[in-house]
């Protein structure tokens, strides 16, 4: 009488990872290296985000928006806040959510990781102000490290607009003047962090309402 074949071992895929497999359709061996690879990046989720506090990063947003402010060449000071969005001047924070990076938690939110944002805005930009400060900032910020993902001269009528990013898209800029209402608005956002003082409980974004120092001019000696 034949011995009894042995049990084949069980895999070391866990049922989780295989049950992932399964749900992108993983059924023929061609589509096995695909497959494991769509799947590791389901599984996944980037949440290890530094540790720092909101403070810290608002700054580093403002900082942007100084340096692209001073680089313009604007000479007026604009103090913290906004008194009507796309008619008067602006400078304001803002904070937004951080969300896991595998497929399977893009809607999730990571308890205590957040981004920081600064914005700004004046009125009463001419042409002869606007054109050439533009034009230095997009040679500025490619000569400094950043990609720059949308560039577009609007003419006389058009808008002007300048995109920007650095880090794979982590931190990015924003550059736009509408010549029919001589309005400037710029942006900087910052890569997600975690803050250091949550807890379980709080709510809301980290480093929502905090507020920017005065945006002017830099101070030379």
């Amino acid at each position: 009488m034949p011995e009894a074949t042995a049990p084949a071992p069980a895999p070391t895929t866990s049922r989780s990872r295989s049950s992932v497999l399964a749900i992108f359709g993983c059924g023929s061996a061609a589509l096995v290296v695909a497959c494991v690879l769509v799947a590791q990046l389901a599984w996944g989720s980037t949440t290890d985000f530094p540790r720092v506090a909101p403070e810290e990063m608002a700054d580093r947003a403002f900082q942007r928006s100084q340096e692209a402010y001073d680089v313009m060449g604007f000479t007026r000071t604009v103090e913290p806040g906004v008194d009507d969005i796309g008619v008067s001047t602006e400078n304001t924070l803002g904070s937004g959510y951080c969300y896991g990076g595998g497929l399977l938690s893009l809607d999730e939110t990571v308890d205590g990781a957040y981004r920081m944002s600064h914005r700004w805005a004046l009125d009463r930009v001419p042409a002869g102000r606007a054109v050439p400060g533009l034009r230095r900032l997009h040679q500025h910020l490619k000569e400094n490290g950043w990609e720059v993902t949308s560039y577009r001269e609007g003419g006389a009528a058009g808008d002007w607009d300048l995109f920007v990013q650095r880090d794979g898209g982590d931190e990015r800029m924003s550059f736009t003047w509408f010549p029919d209402r001589e309005y400037f608005m710029g942006g900087a956002t910052g890569s997600c962090a975690s803050d250091p003082g949550w807890e379980d409980g709080d709510v809301g974004p980290s480093g929502d309402g905090l507020w920017p120092p005065v945006l002017g001019p830099a101070q030379r000696n």
